[in-house]
């Protein structure tokens, strides 16, 4: 089903919103609670992991009836120069430019007479924009919905996997920044749906093979946000972006 996985992103953000706020108390200021979501996201960072792994290799067993021992080449070959170019415009820094700049618009920090800084109330405004550029602004709501554009809906479970993650993290945003978090909802259903429609309409012209190829490029880096969540690596994965859309190129040259 087209748009489910972004549409379930959307309710599991106004759920772990509404469950946040009203336990807010209790996830705050009791110690024994606050490395629960440290640890869930590790476990569901595994499961990423296999997500990445395992489209990777049904995607290229597609791919491989076309362009055969070419497939595995074309996807090194946009990861690497993909990589390149991400690294090279900083797509990374600039969505953490992008970040911090739309949130000193809107929390301003206010310092007491000896400089220290002082707590800033929770307002609706903070929490929205704070958990919306969590949700957004990264590589696996990107990736996500172009895989599931390309497929016309059936591959979801990145997205699923994502919406895990949006929940247990919009239940601390809820706790810490109150009910502004789940008006995010909105932000991830309109962001993540309009890049699934764009991805949609460019698959409906693009060959089987080029779309296999872009799921698989996209699965790598799965597969490498995944090994980020566990904690194994640093990896800028959002500077690998550019990487999913090579294949368009390359699979040209090598038909």
């Amino acid at each position: 089903m087209i748009f489910l996985g972004t549409i379930v992103n959307a309710l599991a953000v106004c759920v772990g919103s509404l469950i946040g706020v009203s336990s807010s108390k209790l996830l705050t200021k009791s110690k024994r609670f606050e490395q629960i979501p440290n640890v869930i996201m590790k476990a569901v960072g595994i499961c990423v992991i296999y997500i990445g792994i395992s489209g990777m290799l049904s995607n290229n067993t597609k791919v491989e009836s076309t362009l055969g021992s070419y497939a595995l080449l074309v996807m090194i070959g946009c990861i690497a120069i993909g990589t390149l170019i991400g690294e090279l415009l900083n797509i990374d820094g600039a969505l953490e430019r992008l970040g911090k700049a739309i949130e000193s618009k809107i929390t301003k920090k206010k310092y007491d007479e000896n400089g220290n800084e002082i707590a800033q109330e929770k307002t609706i405004a903070k929490g929205f924009v704070s958990a919306t550029l969590l949700f957004c602004v990264g590589a696996m709501a990107i990736t996500g919905a172009i895989e599931s554009g390309l497929s016309g809906g059936e591959m979801q479970s990145t997205l699923f996997a994502k919406s895990t993650l949006d929940f247990i993290s919009s239940i601390v945003f809820g706790a810490t920044l109150g009910i502004g978090t789940i008006f995010s909802a909105v932000a991830v259903l309109v962001y993540q749906g309009l890049i699934e429609l764009i991805a949609i309409f460019v698959g409906n012209f693009l060959p089987s093979a080029v779309v296999a190829e872009m799921s698989a490029t996209g699965s790598a880096l799965i597969f490498a946000l995944g090994l980020n969540m566990v904690g194994a690596t640093k990896i800028k994965v959002a500077n690998m972006l550019p990487a999913i859309f090579l294949p368009l190129i390359m699979c040209i040259f090598i038909r």
